[in-house]
């Protein structure tokens, strides 16, 4: 389950965008960073983007199950 975004930034100039983008920038990232591995995908990603983490962990199934006003529910399986 992710916030509902866009890979396009312009997309997400909603106010839903705009309060789970500050979110994302203010607690996602920083945490990530601090991790061992140091990796964060950044700011608000679409789709595209967690299908390609999805797919570079070597996940073969990956489908948009739920699309909500403020979520998106993957399901990713092997």
């Amino acid at each position: 389950m992710e916030p509902f975004a866009s890979g396009k930034v312009e997309e997400n100039f909603t106010p839903v965008g705009r309060l789970c983008d500050n979110g994302s920038t203010f607690l996602c990232v920083p945490n990530a960073l601090s991790r061992e591995s140091g990796y964060a995908l950044g700011a608000q990603n679409g789709p595209a983007a967690i299908r390609e983490l999805a797919t570079k962990a070597e996940f073969a199934h990956f489908r948009q199950v739920v699309q909500t006003a403020f979520d998106l529910v993957y399901e990713i399986r092997p």
